[in-house]
């Protein structure tokens, strides 16, 4: 699989840790930043890494800072992503299963690296279930796609 990954600072060390376990595990790695744990806005890492899922050029993103909060909502920001914040095993499964989530969230600063290795492991690895989520993803992207002028005249 093909996974773009970028972190800020806060999210480096974790970041460089799961790049050699994805690659490890045969997976691709397309390294979106930071280079350094030195101070940087996380906005235009984590949009970078939405884009390349949301174009195709990843199949799945993760990204990584502090706690995992600015970095889930600078993704989302990117139309097409359903990026989720999963610091514990179970919003990991579940994120797939009924959200279909595309990028994966995680604060390096709340979880452990055997614990991230587990949660991207099963995030990669689960399915989405479809049927009535299906349905309930079609409605987050039917919100998406509104335009300003129709939320505005509702």
């Amino acid at each position: 699989m093909r996974i773009a990954i970028g972190s800020d600072h806060a999210g480096f060390r974790l970041k460089e840790h799961l790049k050699q376990v994805l690659k490890e595990d045969g997976n691709e790695v397309d390294d979106l930043g930071t280079d350094s744990g030195e101070s940087v806005d996380y906005p235009p890492i984590c949009a970078a890494v939405g884009r390349a899922v949301a174009a195709g050029r990843a199949e799945r993103g993760i990204v990584l800072g502090g706690s995992g909060q600015g970095e889930q909502l600078a993704a989302n920001k990117v139309r097409g992503v359903r990026a989720a914040l999963c610091n514990d095993l179970y919003t990991a499964r579940l994120s797939r299963e009924h959200n279909d989530a595309n990028v994966l969230s995680m604060g390096g600063r709340i979880v452990g690296e055997g614990l991230a290795d587990e949660i991207v492991r099963l995030w990669l690895a689960t399915r989405f279930a479809g049927g009535r989520h299906a349905r309930r993803v079609g409605q987050i992207t039917d919100i998406e796609n509104e335009t300003i002028a129709e939320v505005a005249s509702s």
